[in-house]
């Protein structure tokens, strides 16, 4: 036999027939082999007649008792057997048919999902199998299978959406730059000073496609650790996370006039430094970016009971609490275009990412007024002290205000 060939195999459904079939045929052979010892046993009254009785028959012949019970017990033993034997293959066949026929019925289901995984492609992802006969394992089967199409056809759309908006957000950029250089390139005019401010352009726009491929990144790296074990894992605090983005958020803090307000708590968790580093960060990011001038910020750190907790919020433009969760998905903004857009629109896409590679969740609530707040809930580490407060509770924290 050539390798890579396997030698043909019943179906599951003729397996199951044969099955029921030798069932059946040892059944109903059982049932003949007692029916043939009862009728056998039950033919021989001769036993208890007296030695030399004899029988006359009714064409005048005399037989001896015993010898004429002999003669009626293999007669009927025949007849018996030669009856058993008909109805036995008759049963036999009826029953393996209908068998057959019973669990072709039964497997019907299964050879819709066999056909449905043949045709499914990129395009057929909207195919279903749709059962609905009988609740059982085979019913189970065929939904499950129909729920498992609806979480791939939704991760083939949401593969789709993230491929069109990252090549736009990164088309334009490459097409800021071509064009600034073609069109300082064209004029025959320029000076110094416009090919300084042609560079100037350039730069800017290479360095937010650089910072867009570096959160792609980010991105793809804690989608793939989410569910898995991380590649790192180490004591991490996150109160250190949010004073780390404070600081490099100074500037932008101080041109707008922010009234920053922390209560960070001791938040210890185990994972990743600089993938938790990152978390904090796009959540100061996020909250100084989608600020407005004299605005308002707050971060909170600390424990309660299992869980640590980093809350973020800031005032700002008004988000209705329905388009919440749509923040979390890769480039959105809160309903603002993209072109022209401040950031990424990765930036919570990220956090949702690592928060979930550390086997924790991620929450967000529209302020009144304008604004959100983002709480961040992971698993405690095993010796992170503090495990008192709630999110809201500022007992004993370390408290910084600025602005």
């Amino acid at each position: 036999m050539r390798a890579g060939l396997r030698s043909p195999r019943p179906t599951l459904r003729l397996r199951l027939t044969l099955f029921n079939g030798v069932l059946l045929v040892g059944a109903l052979s059982a049932f003949v082999l007692l029916s043939w010892l009862l009728v056998t046993d039950a033919l021989r009254p001769a036993e208890h007649l007296a030695p030399g009785t004899v029988v006359v028959l009714t064409d005048g012949r005399e037989l001896d008792a015993a010898t004429w019970q002999d003669q009626i017990a293999d007669q009927a033993s025949r007849e018996l057997l030669a009856k058993a034997l008909v109805a036995l293959v008759a049963i036999s066949a009826v029953g393996v048919l209908g068998a057959y026929a019973v669990v072709g019925r039964a497997l019907r289901p299964l050879q819709q999902v066999t056909s449905t995984a043949r045709r499914l492609g990129e395009q057929t992802l909207d195919q279903r199998i749709r059962y609905a006969g009988a609740g059982d394992e085979v019913a189970e089967l065929a939904a499950t299978f129909d729920d498992m199409l609806d979480r791939l056809s939704a991760a083939f759309e949401a593969q789709k959406r993230f491929v069109a908006n990252a090549s736009h957000e990164l088309r334009t950029p490459l097409a800021v730059m071509r064009t600034e250089v073609d069109v300082t390139m064209a004029d025959d005019t320029a000076d110094v000073a416009e090919y300084r401010r042609m560079a100037t352009v350039v730069r800017d726009a290479s360095e937010r496609a650089n910072g867009l491929v570096d959160a792609l990144l980010v991105l793809a790296s804690s989608e793939a650790q989410s569910g898995r074990r991380l590649v790192r894992k180490v004591p991490a605090d996150l109160s250190d996370g949010v004073c780390a983005a404070l600081s490099a958020m100074q500037v932008e803090t101080r041109r707008l006039k922010l009234d920053v307000r922390t209560a960070l708590d001791p938040a210890v968790v185990v994972g990743d430094p600089s993938l938790l580093e990152r978390l904090a960060g796009n959540l100061i990011e996020n909250a100084v970016r989608y600020n407005h001038l004299h605005g308002r910020l707050w971060a909170r750190t600390g424990s309660h009971g299992p869980h640590v907790y980093l809350l973020v919020g800031n005032t700002g433009f008004e988000v209705d609490q329905a388009d919440v969760p749509g923040l979390f998905e890769p480039f959105r903004r809160g309903g603002r275009e993209r072109t022209g857009a401040r950031g990424s629109g990765l930036g919570l896409s990220i956090v949702r990412a690592v928060a979930a590679a550390h086997g924790g969740t991620v929450s967000a609530v529209a302020q009144p007024g304008g604004g959100l707040e983002v709480t961040v809930t992971l698993p405690a580490a095993d010796d992170a002290p503090g495990m008192a407060g709630a999110p809201g509770d500022a007992a004993g924290p370390r408290a910084v205000r600025a602005g």
